[in-house]
C-alpha cells in the first residue's frame, strides 16, 4: 500500500486534546496500574480500512513503548463486518486511555477510503480516474488523500503551490480564460496547469490555447461527450461539480479522465469500528 504521510504531530496534538490536564482520569482511578490486558479493533460494518499505522501510533505515543499492536489487514484491504483489524496487547490503562483517539483517526481515514472505494468500483473498466480536492479537514488533508489512495483513488493538488488551478473568479479577475491561462503559464512555466471551464465554449477555447488538463465543471453528458471529442488527446479532461454516486458511470463513460468527487473527504461517513477488550 501507499506510504502513510508523517503523523507525529497530529498524533501529539489529538492525544493532548484528549488527556486534558489531569489525564484520563477515569481510567486512573478505576483501572489498576498492573493489569494488563488484551483488544481487538473490530468493524461493525463492511468497508475498506486505512489508518492502522496512525492507530499504531497512538499506543505508540500513550504507552511509551508499553504496548504491542499486532495488525491482522493492510490497510487498502476490503473488510467485512466483525473482521479483525489488528490485536492490541499491553497494560490495561494504555489500551482505555489511546481508545478514543486511535478510533477517531481510524473510523475516519477508513471512511474515506469506504467511500472512494464505492466510487472507484462505479467505474470500473471504464478508464476514468477517481480523484479528490483540497475539501479536506484541517489537518487532516495528507491522511485523508492516504485514505483516498487506499481507497483506489488519485489525489489532486496538496497544496495552493503544487498546481495551478484556475477557476472562475481567477478567469474574472484576468480577464477571460485563455487570459488566465496564459498569465499563469508565462509566471510559472513548469508548474502543472488546470483549467477551470464553465462551458463547452469556454473549454474548447483554452484546449486550442494548449491547456493540458481543463476540469469541465457542472457540464451536461452531452457537452462533456462534445469535450472529449473536441480535445482529442490534445489534454486531460476532468468532469467536476454536483457528481452522484448514483451517475458516476454514466460521467465516466464519456471518456473523461478523471471524476473530482470533494465528497470523497468532505462528507465520507466514519467507518464504525470498535476497540473490543
Amino acid at each position: 500500500m501507499t506510504d502513510v504521510p508523517p503523523f507525529a504531530d497530529l498524533l501529539q496534538t489529538a492525544i493532548a486534546e484528549d488527556l486534558g490536564p489531569a489525564g484520563d482520569v477515569t481510567t486512573l482511578a478505576t483501572v489498576d496500574p498492573a493489569a494488563t490486558g488484551t483488544a481487538r479493533f473490530v468493524t461493525r460494518v463492511a468497508g475498506v480500512v486505512a489508518g492502522l499505522p496512525v492507530a499504531a501510533g497512538v499506543y505508540e505515543a500513550v504507552g511509551a513503548g508499553r504496548v504491542r499492536v499486532v495488525p491482522h489487514v493492510e490497510d487498502g484491504a476490503r473488510i467485512a463486518a466483525g473482521d479483525v483489524l489488528a490485536t492490541v496487547e499491553g497494560p490495561l490503562r494504555d489500551l482505555l486511555t489511546g481508545e478514543r483517539t486511535a478510533l477517531n483517526l481510524l473510523g475516519q481515514l477508513s471512511g474515506v477510503a469506504s467511500l472512494t472505494r464505492l466510487w472507484v468500483d462505479a467505474v470500473e473498466g471504464t478508464g476514468a480516474r477517481i480523484r479528490d480536492t483540497r475539501k479536506t479537514v484541517p489537518g487532516l488533508r495528507a491522511l485523508q488523500k492516504y485514505a483516498v489512495r487506499c481507497g483506489g483513488g488519485v489525489n489532486h493538488r496538496m497544496s495552493l503551490s503544487d498546481a495551478a488551478l484556475v477557476k472562475d473568479n481567477h478567469v474574472v479577475a484576468a480577464g477571460g480564460v485563455v487570459e488566465a491561462f496564459r498569465l499563469v503559464r508565462a509566471q510559472y512555466p513548469g508548474l502543472p496547469l488546470e483549467i477551470e471551464a464553465d462551458t463547452l465554449e469556454q473549454a474548447c477555447a483554452v484546449i486550442d490555447a494548449g491547456a493540458d488538463l481543463v476540469l469541465l465543471d457542472n457540464m451536461s453528458l452531452d457537452d462533456l461527450r462534445a469535450a472529449v471529442a473536441y480535445a482529442s488527446g490534445r489534454a486531460e479532461l476532468e468532469a467536476s461539480g454536483g457528481l452522484r454516486l448514483a451517475d458516476a458511470r454514466a460521467v465516466a463513460e464519456t471518456g473523461v479522465h478523471y471524476l473530482s468527487v470533494g465528497a470523497l473527504t468532505h462528507s465520507a461517513a466514519v467507518l464504525d469500528i470498535g476497540l473490543d477488550i
